[in-house]
């Protein structure tokens, strides 16, 4: 039966005068009882809903080409990404690094650090990755952790697709609000920052002094994690944290001298003070690798990856489609949009 919604309802004779208007009614024609106007609501849902869920097949098709391009960008493809090394307004760091997928499989690094003097005849300390194949590998859990999520998704997408009831919109909701937290976390790994309580502070993920060659001296932190999508690179040189006493007892109740230092350097420092720290750690006191020490020179580097910039910018943009998806089933569904 068809309806006919908006009725025309004019004054006799006066419509389109000036200062008078044309006055308009909504009436129901023929008119419909409650009952079935509910009726005819719920069934016009229904075929809407239908609808939805069968253009959201589409959807998840596009989402699995773009979570495959994602995850090509972040894959172990040879040669690698080359990415150079450089200390803003300094020569206080000079050099590169080869990202393999989530390993570094290459670098070297030249350091011109106060607290860190070079061999004789050097003008620099220079850092180099083991070749040895027994070597220790630094591995950037952060994009272990984002190919991880990304593989997650890809496996909700075929089973979204091909075992699961594509009518059931309750189930493609749930699925939906699995692969937008799944991608969100995933854009979250690769953004990083102190916000991401997942991801282990320097003094908490010291790198095996064997991953250099020759070994990483004890009293220099080599920490790399990715920020913003770029690779970040922090160097520390440390030194004993010590008591108001002037000794050069370490604070940690394990006892014993902080053992990257020379007597020289801590009898220095206990006497004069040392040469005044100029970053944002000077200080604080870490607990590192079972000892108590303070941050004495720290040089910071940020190298943008182009690979990690385009997958973080094809999540963001995946992210959006996806909360796009859900709110417009959430709407057909009837739920609430604040949930």
């Amino acid at each position: 039966m068809n309806y006919t919604l908006a009725v025309p309802a004019s004054h006799t004779g006066q419509d389109n005068q000036v200062g008078h208007s044309t006055k308009m009614s909504t009436l129901v024609w023929p008119p419909i009882s409650d009952a079935d106007l509910s009726k005819e609501v719920e069934s016009t849902t229904a075929r809407e809903l239908e609808w939805l869920l069968s253009a959201l097949q589409d959807t998840l098709t596009s989402l699995k080409s773009g979570l495959e391009e994602c995850a090509a960008l972040l894959a172990p493809t040879e040669p690698g990404s080359t990415l150079v090394l450089s200390s803003l307004r300094s020569e206080n760091l000079k050099g590169y690094i080869t990202r393999l997928g989530a390993r570094i499989v290459k670098g070297d690094i030249q350091l011109r650090l106060p607290s860190l003097p070079p061999p004789r005849g050097q003008p620099a300390y220079k850092l180099s990755l083991s070749s040895q194949p027994s070597a220790p590998v630094i591995v950037l859990e952060q994009l272990t952790t984002t190919r991880t999520l990304i593989n997650a998704c890809l496996d909700v997408v075929d089973t979204t697709r091909w075992t699961g009831d594509a009518t059931n919109a309750n189930f493609i909701a749930g699925q939906l609000k699995l692969l937008h937290d799944n991608i969100l976390e995933a854009k979250g790994a690769l953004k990083g920052g102190p916000e991401n309580h997942k991801m282990k502070a320097w003094h908490e993920d010291a790198i095996d002094v064997n991953t250099f060659d020759p070994p990483l001296p004890a009293n220099v932190s080599f920490h790399l994690s990715i920020s913003e999508a770029a690779l970040l690179l922090h160097v520390r040189t440390l030194e004993g944290a010590f008591p108001i006493t002037g000794t050069n007892t370490p604070l940690s109740s394990s006892g014993g001298s902080y053992t990257g230092f020379s007597l020289r350097e801590r009898l220095t420092t206990a006497l004069t003070g040392g040469r005044p720290a100029l970053h944002d750690e000077a200080h604080e006191v870490f607990a590192y690798k079972g000892q108590e020490v303070r941050v004495r020179d720290k040089v910071r580097v940020e190298s943008q990856d182009p690979s990690l910039i385009a997958a973080m910018a094809k999540l963001g943009a995946l992210e959006r489609h996806i909360a796009m998806s859900r709110r417009s089933l959430d709407v057909v569904m009837g739920q609430d949009l604040n949930d």
